[in-house]
């Protein structure tokens, strides 16, 4: 008896909402860093919980580039090899390590830093730091998205990119700290999507780190 066709297109939403945290974080933390730079105050305990943060983004964006590499390129190149040139991105990876290498040397700085004149200074260099890895990541980002995507969505089966999907969260940071970034930056149509796949459990999730996740943003970002 012959089954039914799969005639789903690959679904992006989890790879462009990946894209879209590691966008926001760079952003606020370039601006958070330059802030500091220009007199705003980083006592001790900011500045632990800024390198905390780096130290977890460092480590997601890596993850997130190393998962592409081991295991989304060959899937495209399977079916789509003749179609996009996957060398190029990740080259672009490689590129990127040095750099944040540099942002984690300079965060470590700025929390060595004494409070004042020094540790504004250390968090000048930071925050030219975090700048160009901000520009290479949304210019690697800007050309997946623009170049890539397409071809994921043409070429793929849904069924194999679902595959890729979960083999790449099982590598992710964790819950605690991606669940309320990715929730911070969905529209309302992306969360319900969300919740009808997800079910009850990942709004209880998020009630439940709301809190802890705001007091963080308020000492890394200065936030309300």
């Amino acid at each position: 008896m012959a089954t039914a066709r799969d005639t789903r297109t690959a679904d992006l939403v989890g790879i462009t909402l990946a894209h879209r945290v590691m966008r926001t974080d760079l952003h606020r933390l370039t601006d958070a860093a330059r802030a500091v730079a220009g007199g705003v105050p980083c006592p001790d305990r900011r500045a632990r919980a800024l390198q905390v943060w780096l130290g977890h983004l460092e480590h997601e964006i890596h993850g997130h580039h190393t998962a592409e590499d081991d295991i989304a390129w060959p899937v495209i190149a399977r079916h789509a090899g003749h179609a996009v040139d996957l060398d190029e991105l990740s080259d672009d990876h490689g590129r990127l390590d040095p750099l944040l290498a540099g942002v984690r040397t300079a965060a470590a700085a700025v929390v060595a830093a004494p409070e004042g004149a020094g540790r504004r200074a250390a968090a000048a260099v930071l925050g030219d730091r975090l700048a160009t890895v901000r520009d290479e990541i949304d210019e690697h980002l800007d050309a997946e998205e623009r170049d890539l995507f397409p071809v994921i969505e043409r070429h793929v089966p849904a069924a194999e990119w679902d595959a890729v999907v979960a083999q790449v969260q099982k590598s992710g940071p964790g819950l605690r700290f991606m669940l309320p970034r990715i929730i911070e930056v969905t529209t309302p149509e992306e969360w319900a999507g969300m919740r009808r796949e997800a079910g009850p459990m990942i709004g209880l999730m998020e009630r439940v780190l709301r809190s802890g996740y705001r007091r963080r943003c308020a000492l890394v970002f200065g936030t309300p």
